[in-house]
């Protein structure tokens, strides 16, 4: 795990109050280039959903999320993805350098 996130606190607070409202409970990391410092301002942040027991989340409640983050003031795009729907290799891939962004809670 890498400690390190390119993103103004207004934004972090923002996309976690996005995800809490949406995804209670749901672990959420941050990888690519606003971790591993290859980002800019404008880059994308991209996000993976850790459901409880690393089960897949539901269609609806992911599309509600891309929605609400499309319709939120956040200046860049969000992607957001379901840990459970990705290839091994991209766990693998992510596992190299992420932030935590939202830990799940202890009774979820």
């Amino acid at each position: 795990m890498i400690e390190r996130l390119d993103l103004q606190p207004r934004h972090r607070k923002r996309i976690e109050a996005v995800l809490n409202e949406h995804l209670p409970g749901v672990e959420v990391w941050s990888y690519g280039s606003r971790v591993n410092g290859r980002g800019h301002g404008g880059s994308d942040l991209d996000l993976v959903l850790r459901g409880p027991g690393l089960e897949r989340l539901p269609i609806g409640k992911l599309s509600d999320l891309t929605e609400a983050f499309r319709e939120s003031n956040i200046p860049f795009l969000i992607e957001a993805r379901d840990w459970a729907r990705l290839p091994e290799s991209f766990h693998r891939e992510i596992e190299r350098g992420y932030v935590v962004l939202v830990r799940r809670h202890a009774s979820a």
